[in-house]
């Protein structure tokens, strides 16, 4: 079936659906990885988004069940040059358009995506849809107007307290804001024992769990919009080392009193390096988000920083144990040059 891309800059792209047959709407961000796109569409700091590949044609190796690293797929719709049907891989269960079906995600393939790419690249990140038919002008701003992602927090963070590895030794009080499950693995390979909770978790209930560290996860949509999390935070500063990825790094940098505010497109992507500012080297990172955190007050300093654009890729507190990185040290998919920070995380409480 036929159907539109259209842009709320009033650009239109024609494609074929494939996956879930339906419209719908949502913000459009483009990400630069080559391979990982099953770790793309289960990554939870997708939600809301229509994710468009910049690689053209994807779907090579199929989708492998055991890659996910969420249970469910949290994005809008997943945009293609072409994708493929006949996918060639010994851990290959389905097929793209098989497993977006079942995921109830919109694809769309036959997309010039580099020039969509180029599009938001100049304009920022904008609301888009994806329609069948010719829908009115006033039906397409309905759709636009009617989206809304400051919800996609608690849409992705864990329904229930739950704990992993019971036996491990160092215990990690682990606040979930969609979190990956890469994380969690490289957390209790460490021979950590996890308690996940929600994110809108309260500070006492934190503290009765008497961990020896705590952990803010990564995330979708915009840190101001975190339920309660920030205050949180906030309570247990001083009480606890607490460390953070990506949207849990931008929470707490909230908490610290620095601000946070929207990139023009975004990082998304497996490519992107970064710059230790303590030893001067560059590594190259696996990256997903819109938000970036600045004005440092102080006691505050900055640890990392984007090689690109110079922005804030990480922060520490100078006399506190506190430290956060904006990019995602487990990769999945991406790079593995950054894993060493789980065990600088963890190496005072171990």
């Amino acid at each position: 079936m036929e159907a539109q891309l259209i842009l709320e800059n009033g650009a239109r792209f024609s494609g074929t659906l494939f996956g879930a047959q339906k419209d719908i709407a949502g913000e459009i961000v483009f990400t630069t990885g080559m391979t990982g796109y099953q770790e793309t569409l289960t990554d939870p700091s997708y939600a809301g988004q229509i994710v468009t590949m910049t690689f053209p044609l994807i779907g090579n190796y199929g989708i492998n069940l055991e890659d996910m690293e969420a249970r469910r797929t949290n994005l809008k719709a997943f945009v293609v040059r072409e994708k493929c049907d006949y996918p060639s891989n010994f851990r290959n269960e389905m097929d793209l358009d098989d497993f977006l079906m079942e995921q109830g995600v919109v694809g769309l393939e036959g997309v010039d995506t580099r020039a969509v790419t180029k599009i938001i690249r100049e304009y920022g990140t904008m609301r888009a849809c994806i329609v069948r038919g010719d829908p009115s002008y006033e039906e397409i701003s309905h759709m636009l107007n009617g989206f809304d992602n400051s919800h996609v927090i608690m849409d992705t963070t864990a329904g229930h307290i739950y704990t992993l590895n019971e036996n491990g030794k160092t215990h990690i009080a682990f606040i979930d804001l969609g979190a990956k499950d890469g994380i969690l693995r490289d957390l209790v390979k460490r021979g950590c024992r996890v308690t996940v909770f929600p994110a809108n978790v309260s500070a006492e209930v934190i503290g009765a769990a008497k961990p020896d560290l705590v952990f803010l996860s990564n995330g979708p949509g915009n840190p101001l919009d975190a339920p309660g999390t920030v205050d949180t935070v906030k309570a247990l500063i001083g009480k606890y080392p607490i460390r953070g990825i990506c949207m849990g790094h931008q929470i707490i940098g909230l908490a610290l009193g620095c601000t946070t505010s929207k990139l023009k497109f975004g990082h998304h992507g497996a490519n992107h390096p970064v710059k230790d500012l303590t030893t001067g080297n560059v590594y190259i990172t696996s990256q997903n988000h819109n938000y970036i955190v600045s004005d440092f007050p102080d006691g505050v300093e900055e640890t990392f920083v984007n090689v690109n654009d110079g922005t804030c890729e990480g922060i520490r507190h100078k006399t506190l144990s506190l430290e956060s990185v904006q990019f995602h040290p487990e990769a999945a998919p991406g790079p593995l040059d950054t894993g060493w920070l789980f065990d600088r995380f963890l190496r005072e409480v171990m």
